[in-house]
C-alpha cells in the first residue's frame, strides 16, 4: 500500500493512494465510520463499498452518503483493497470463511466484539492480515474512543489505515490484545455507566424542585462540560475537582454523600464486572 504526503493540518493522518474500503455489515457503527471517513474527507465517497445480508439496508446507506452499495459480500471483498467486519458476533466467523478467497493478501479490520485475533485470523486464512479494534457508540457523533490491536501479519500500514478510518470518528489508540477487554469494560461500556449518571443527576434535580426537561439539560451539560475540562487541560480530575470545593462549601457536602454512598468503588467494580464478562465472552468463543 503506497503512503503520500501526510494531511495538512491533521497530525499522524497519512494519506493513502485511492483504495477501496469495503463494509461488510451496515448498522449503526458502519454508518457511523462511512459517514465519518466521508465527512472528515479521510477516504472519498466512490472509494466506499458497502454490503449487507438485510435487502435494502446496504443501499439505503450508500445512498446516504452517495457511496456504492454491493449485492454479496464475496463481490465486496473482490472489489475492495481491504474490508471492515461490522457484523453480529454470531455470524463473523462464518462470514470470514466465506471472503476467504477473495480476502487473501488484504487487511480485515474487525470491529466485533468478543472475537480474538487468534479466532479471526482462524476464521479468514493465514493469507489475510487482521486487525482487531473496540469502538464506541459516540463515533456516531465523532466522540468515540477506540483501541486496537494488530494480528500477528499485520503491517505497520494497516494501523495507519486503521487509525485514519477510525480517527475520522473520534479517538484511537493502539493497545495489547489482552488489554481489549479492558478498554471494552471502560471505554465500550463507559457511555452507558456515564448515562446512568446523567439520568441520576437530573433525577435528583427534580428532586429538588426543577422541571425535568431543564434538569436533564443541565445534567448533561455539567458532565460534558467537565469531560472536556479534562481533555483541553489535560490536568488530573482531582486537581479540576479541588479547584471547585471550597472549606465548608457545598460542593464538598455532596462529595461526602458521594463518598458515603460508595461511588467511587461501584464505578470500579463496573469495569471489573464489564472486563471480566468480556474476556468470559472472548473464551467462549
Amino acid at each position: 500500500m503506497a503512503v503520500q504526503n501526510a494531511l495538512p493540518n491533521v497530525p499522524g493522518w497519512i494519506r493513502y493512494v485511492p483504495m477501496k474500503l469495503g463494509f461488510v455489515g451496515s448498522g449503526k457503527m458502519a454508518t457511523a465510520l462511512v459517514q465519518g471517513a466521508v465527512s472528515s474527507r479521510a477516504f472519498a465517497r466512490e472509494d466506499i463499498l458497502i454490503c449487507d445480508a438485510v435487502p435494502g439496508v446496504a443501499e439505503k446507506l450508500a445512498s446516504l452518503v452517495k457511496a456504492t452499495a454491493v449485492a454479496k459480500n464475496e463481490e465486496l471483498a473482490a472489489k475492495s483493497d481491504a474490508l471492515v467486519l461490522c457484523v453480529k458476533p454470531v455470524d463473523a466467523l462464518e462470514a470470514l470463511r466465506g471472503l476467504r478467497d477473495g480476502t487473501k493478501g488484504k487487511v480485515v479490520i474487525s470491529i466485533v466484539a468478543g472475537l480474538t485475533l487468534a479466532a479471526l485470523q482462524d476464521a479468514a486464512g493465514s493469507k489475510v492480515r487482521i486487525v482487531r479494534v473496540m469502538p464506541n457508540t459516540p463515533a456516531l457523533i465523532h466522540k468515540g474512543a477506540a483501541a486496537y490491536s494488530l494480528g500477528k501479519t499485520a503491517t505497520a500500514d494497516d494501523a495507519a489505515l486503521t487509525e485514519k478510518l477510525f480517527g475520522a470518528v473520534g479517538q484511537i489508540v493502539k493497545v495489547k490484545e489482552e488489554l481489549l477487554d479492558v478498554v471494552t469494560g471502560l471505554s465500550g461500556s463507559g457511555p452507558a455507566y456515564v448515562y446512568l449518571v446523567v439520568e441520576a443527576m437530573a433525577d435528583a434535580g427534580v428532586l429538588m424542585g426543577l422541571p425535568r426537561d431543564l434538569s436533564l439539560k443541565l445534567a448533561a451539560h455539567t458532565v460534558a462540560g467537565a469531560a472536556e475540562m479534562v481533555i483541553e487541560t489535560g490536568r488530573h480530575p482531582a486537581a479540576l475537582r479541588d479547584e471547585v470545593t471550597s472549606p465548608g462549601g457545598t460542593t464538598i457536602a455532596g462529595i461526602e454523600a458521594l463518598e458515603a454512598g460508595a461511588v467511587r468503588s461501584a464505578f470500579l467494580s463496573a469495569v471489573r464486572a464489564a472486563t471480566e464478562k468480556a474476556r468470559q465472552l472472548g473464551a467462549s468463543k
